[in-house]
This record gives C-alpha cells, sequence and structure tokens, in this order.
C-alpha cells in the first residue's frame, strides 16, 4: 500500500529548553563513554567501531574548538548516517557553557518525501532539541541542494560550518578528506563542510545504532538501505527472500554486510 503525502512542516521547528537538551547530552555522553569503556575481542565489528566513535568524536571536539557553538549548524535528513553523526554531537556538548535551548539544523527534503521519512525526521527533531529549519528542494532545478543551502545561510549569516553525515561511499565522498573538514566547491554557499563519520562502513554504522539502542526510521526494518524520495528509492534486491508460498518480503538494513551494496534500491 502506497505511503500517502506527508503533511507539509512548518519552515522551522523549535525545541526544547537548555536544562533539557543538558541533561540529554548528559545521558548519551555517558551511554557514549560506557561503550568506549567496553572490553571488546580485538577482531569484533564493536570493536572497530569503538575506533570510529573515537575517530568521530574527535573531529567534532576540534570543529568545537574551531567555531564557536552558534556557528555551527547539522546537516539532518533523519537518516542512519547523520543520526551516528548527531548522537556523537550532542554526547560532547554536556558540558559546553554556552549550550541554547536546541541547536541549529537544516533538514532538505526531496521532492517527493516518503510520509514515515518526514514523520521521523520531525519527531527525532523534537526528540534531540534541534531547531530544525526546512528548506525544500525545488526538482526543476539543477541546482536545488545549492539554493537551499545558500538560502539558509542567507537566513542565518552566523554560520561558518555545517556538520554532515556523508560517508567515504557516498556520492562525491570520495574525494572529501580523512581529516574532516572540506570548504565547499567553487560555485556553493561558501561554508566548511564537518564530515566527522567519513570513513565509517555501512555494517559499522548499523552496529553502533543497534549496539546503542538509537531509534531509527521504520522504512530501515523493511529492506530499505538508503533513504531518498518514493520516485527513486526501493527495497534493497539484495535484502529480497521469497517464501516456500511465493511471497516475497525484504529482509532489516541492518542484515546487509557490503558498503557496495548500500545504493542497489537507488535509482541514482
Amino acid at each position: 500500500m502506497p505511503e500517502t503525502a506527508p503533511p507539509k512542516p512548518p519552515n522551522q521547528i523549535p525545541n526544547g529548553d537548555s536544562s533539557t537538551l543538558r541533561s540529554l547530552c548528559t545521558t548519551l555522553h555517558a551511554r557514549i563513554t560506557s561503550f568506549l569503556s567496553e572490553d571488546l575481542p580485538p577482531e569484533s565489528r564493536l570493536r572497530a567501531v569503538q575506533s570510529q566513535t573515537r575517530k568521530s568524536l574527535s573531529i567534532i571536539q576540534e570543529a568545537l574548538e574551531r567555531y564557536e557553538l552558534s556557528a555551527l549548524s547539522l546537516s539532518y535528513n533523519g537518516g542512519k548516517d547523520c543520526l551516528v553523526l548527531l548522537i556523537l554531537y550532542l554526547s560532547l556538548l554536556s558540558t559546553h557553557p554556552a549550550l541554547p535551548s536546541s541547536l541549529p539544523a537544516i533538514y532538505i527534503p526531496p521532492s517527493h518525501p516518503f510520509a514515515s521519512v518526514t514523520a521521523f525526521t520531525l519527531s527525532s527533531a523534537r526528540r534531540y532539541h534541534l531547531a530544525l529549519d526546512i528548506h525544500a528542494a525545488d526538482e526543476r532545478s539543477k541546482g536545488a541542494m545549492k539554493e537551499a543551502f545558500a538560502q539558509y545561510l542567507a537566513k542565518h549569516t552566523e554560520i561558518d560550518a555545517i556538520f554532515v553525515g556523508t560517508r567515504r561511499t557516498d556520492p562525491h565522498g570520495g574525494k572529501l578528506s580523512a581529516g574532516g573538514f572540506d570548504m565547499t566547491d567553487g560555485g556553493w554557499p561558501r561554508f566548511m563542510r564537518v564530515h566527522p563519520v567519513i570513513e565509517w562502513h555501512y555494517a559499522e554504522v548499523w552496529a553502533f545504532l543497534r549496539h546503542m539502542e538509537i531509534p531509527y526510521c521504520e522504512l530501515y526494518d523493511q529492506g530499505y538501505t538508503s533513504l531518498g524520495g518514493t520516485n527513486d528509492t526501493h527495497p534493497n534486491p539484495a535484502l529480497r527472500v521469497q517464501g516456500e508460498d511465493g511471497q516475497v518480503r525484504y529482509r532489516p538494513a541492518y542484515e546487509l554486510e557490503d558498503d557496495r551494496e548500500e545504493r542497489l534500491g537507488r535509482d541514482w
């Protein structure tokens, strides 16, 4: 049964108060600290995730040292990668002296969004105290993403750097630096891209989210492994299973192992 179109969200969703945000950050900091202290087998996947977590935290900490908190924003779409980034970012803010009531973030939904993705993005933005600015991309424009970021930065002139959940195997991820900081390319609005999860593997993302028991969008349990719009996103054929009764189902996204198969359900 096809999803109905999501209700049109407001342009900005303000959230929470500083004491509640600090409490959330403190809780996440304790959970991350506990995870990093776990004694895990050297060859286990979670041991590799511990290493990736430390590297990501180091990049986020460097961003907090380079920029005022008010000059930092987050590109958030409710997907698995930026969810990992968000949890790690929040975990480092528990003792920040200038913690606001909510954190700046931008959401650029696709032209044909899944209702469940929109619902999760908005509900998780409230849960994690994001002041989410929504800038819909115009599918008729080849530079839709550029325009959306330009509009956001024109509105928020204080923003100098934006955290993004780009990984190495994503489109255009291969040319980004391992150090986690890259200025936007020529022709784009000028801001520093900070990409702390650039070197994470697909399976490591899922190992982290499941081990930390972080809620995620329900489409991932229906075989979707990379989320775009309803017009270009399908369950991943690598997860397709046909039962003895002939019924086709899809295994959950976290059962996929190979980075190279992550986007098999995408048309581009």
